[in-house]
């Protein structure tokens, strides 16, 4: 079926149909990862977006049962140059064609994605549509220009009731703002009990869980958009370690002052350098975010910075100066592609037996 994308900014790209033969519309970004595109369609984070793959071949590989990061996936639809209709991998149970099908999404293969990359990096992320190829695209261009796409994303892709994980470890409760499975597996990997909960949680509700320590997970969106998150955080900082990734620092940072920004066309793929100012070390990570951190407000706030993006050193890390509480930009539970960063729940298990260990304070009385 002849299929096309039209951008908001007036371009079409024409290719053929995959998954459902269905009309969809969403913020058009790229992604730079050579693997990971199961990964990428169930992470949450990807909410109401089209993505283009920069790397030609996908699909190649096929879907299996292991790789989601959520049960349901919220992207909107896939942009690729050449799908692969015989994947080659031993686990493999569906083509990626197949499991587009069953979950009702739209994608479009055969596009020069090279070109749609360069025009998102020149004019940012923009509104598209994949649509049937007959479609009028004048008119097309138009609807798109007068759209307000949905804005409460965290809303719809949480959970909406709290769940167990057990362990017989330190006890986590992680807030899930769109949680990937990654975060999860990583917490148990360490034998953590954890337990999931809604991103509307208030403070006095997961203080009464006696947690151990406090995870804030990735999410999508704009960070002002996730109301109530600031007094959620407030109400925790200093009481219990926490933890923040993604959406989780950046939500970190408006809670204690800083200011976020909209990246031009984001950072997307499993290839980012990161270097930690503290070790002089450079990892290289998986990111999927179109949102920041503005380094210039950290300077009135209890915030330092801790890593920095090589690409254009934007801000990657943030650790509070007096409280136990730090976090990162960037994916270290993400597997699609190196490892190099899972060590930072290590240090999360450190903060809080530190934390959970240290001497109780002893107040001084009046009469003393």
């Amino acid at each position: 079926m002849k299929k096309k994308l039209i951008l908001e900014s007036g371009e079409v790209f024409h290719g053929e149909g995959f998954g459902a033969n269905l009309d969809t519309d969403g913020e058009v970004v790229f992604n730079t990862g050579m693997t990971g595109y199961q990964e990428l369609i169930s992470d949450p984070s990807y909410c109401g977006q089209i993505v283009c793959m920069t790397y030609p071949l996908i699909g190649n590989y096929g879907i299996n049962r292991d790789d989601y990061e959520s049960i349901e996936p919220a992207i909107k639809g896939l942009i690729v140059k050449e799908l692969c209709d015989f994947p080659s991998n031993f686990r493999n149970q569906l083509t990626l064609d197949e499991f587009f099908q069953k979950k009702k999404l739209s994608g479009i293969s055969g596009v020069d994605t090279r070109k749609l990359t360069r025009v998102l990096r020149s004019k940012g992320v923009v509104k598209g549509k994949i649509v049937d190829e007959n479609a009028d695209e004048i008119a097309v261009i138009e609807t798109l220009k007068t759209t307000d796409f949905p804005t409460n994303h965290v809303e719809m892709v949480s959970t909406k009731t709290a769940y167990a994980n057990p362990g017989r470890g330190l006890n986590v409760v992680l807030v899930d703002f769109g949680s990937k499975l990654g975060i999860l597996r990583e917490l148990t990997q360490r034998d953590c009990d954890v337990k999931v909960v809604s991103q509307d949680v208030t403070a006095e509700e997961i203080l009464l869980m006696n947690p151990d320590g406090i995870m804030l997970s990735n999410g999508p969106g704009d960070p002002e958009d996730v109301k109530g998150a600031s007094e959620l955080i407030n109400g925790l900082l200093g009481k219990v370690p926490i933890f923040g990734i993604c959406l989780g620092h950046q939500l970190i940072g408006l809670a204690c002052g800083a200011k976020t920004f909209k990246l031009k066309f984001g950072h997307r793929g499993g290839n980012h350098p990161v270097l930690d100012l503290a070790k002089n070390k450079v990892a290289i990570t998986s990111q999927n975010h179109g949102y920041a951190v503005d380094q210039e407000s950290l300077k009135n706030t209890d915030l330092e910075e801790t890593h920095i993006a090589l690409n254009d050193r934007t801000n990657e890390g943030l650790r509070h100066k007096i409280h136990p509480c730090f976090s990162v930009q960037y994916h270290p539970e993400a597997s699609p592609g190196p490892e190099d960063a899972n060590y930072l729940f290590d240090e999360f298990i450190d903060l809080m037996e530190s934390f959970k260990n240290r001497e109780p304070r002893i107040e001084k009385l009046d009469n003393a």
